[in-house]
């Protein structure tokens, strides 16, 4: 299982609108794509949005998602909850 580390920089005072589409939009989505995913997680006092995302084979199914009509649906949607998106892939180091 491939994972990447997810971390948004929310908007000011939109953080339960965005959880809210997040949960109701995004997250299906991925779901429906065989992705798993842990989190969501929120770091309030930065207004940041963390979660994991993983999937088998990550790029394909990436891209999938990003060529999906449910995800460009949403594209306009986004910069009105989202300053900035950054994300890595993460290579486990095992426990």
């Amino acid at each position: 299982m491939q994972h990447q580390l997810r971390i948004y920089q929310v908007k000011a005072g939109r953080m339960d609108d965005w959880v809210e589409m997040w949960r109701s939009d995004v997250l299906p989505i991925r779901r429906r794509l065989g992705f798993s995913v842990l989190g969501p997680w929120i770091i309030h006092d930065e207004s940041r949005f963390v979660w994991i995302v993983g999937h088998d084979n990550f790029s394909e199914a990436n891209a999938a998602f990003y060529n999906s009509p449910e995800r460009a649906a949403l594209e306009p949607q986004i910069p009105k909850y989202l300053d900035k998106v950054e994300a890595w892939m993460l290579d486990s180091v095992g426990v």
